[in-house]
């Protein structure tokens, strides 16, 4: 049976490719009833997502176009809210506001985050809605982290419609200073 995440992603050209690249019969998953089961976030990726200090984010303009922005701030200020359910405090930045004026039209989002030195990947489709800081200071304050000092100005709170794992074939590992310097002092290959 095939996953939410094919429904979505493997769509009829997407399809039309893989058999013309002779691997639609490896992944017959978007074919068929959909399994659900597994949709929601499990403690694997709730404990991945609150580790991320950023991801790309994947909007769509009402000209069709796609827009993809990293989105940054300290581990774990992306949260998961509940198993169908992750968030991020928006804050303040350039004040060009395409991501979110995208959002705002069409609140279908796709992020990809990575941990880079484990060679990790996790990709979401989801759908996001805006909200503004004054009208549910309570949910901004549980997004907020005291300790990083950004002015939020609003919350985008995503309603999971699938995720998946991603090979880590051709993923660099690259390293934070935090991570190089606890691989250095724990004699770690960098590799």
């Amino acid at each position: 049976m095939p996953s939410a995440f094919g429904r979505i992603a493997f769509t009829p050209g997407v399809r039309a490719f893989q058999a013309r690249q002779g691997v639609r019969q490896r992944d017959a998953r978007p074919d068929g009833a959909i399994d659900e089961r597994g949709a929601g976030l499990t403690d694997v990726e709730a404990a991945f997502v609150g580790a991320r200090d950023g991801f790309y984010q994947a909007t769509v303009g009402e000209n069709g176009w796609p827009y993809v922005q990293f989105r940054g701030g300290p581990p774990g200020f992306l949260r998961v809210l509940d198993a169908r359910t992750i968030a991020y405090a928006d804050f303040r930045g350039n004040m060009q506001y395409i991501s979110a004026g995208n959002l705002s039209a069409d609140g279908r989002v796709s992020l990809i985050l990575m941990d880079y030195a484990n060679r990790r990947r996790l990709k979401l489709f989801g759908r996001a809605r805006l909200v503004d800081a004054g009208d549910d200071p309570a949910l901004v304050a549980r997004l907020e982290d005291p300790g990083y000092r950004a002015r939020i100005e609003r919350a985008v709170v995503i309603s999971v419609e699938a995720f998946d794992w991603n090979c880590p074939q051709h993923i660099t590992p690259r390293f934070t200073e935090a991570e190089f310097a606890a691989r250095w002092e724990s004699g770690q290959d960098l590799r």
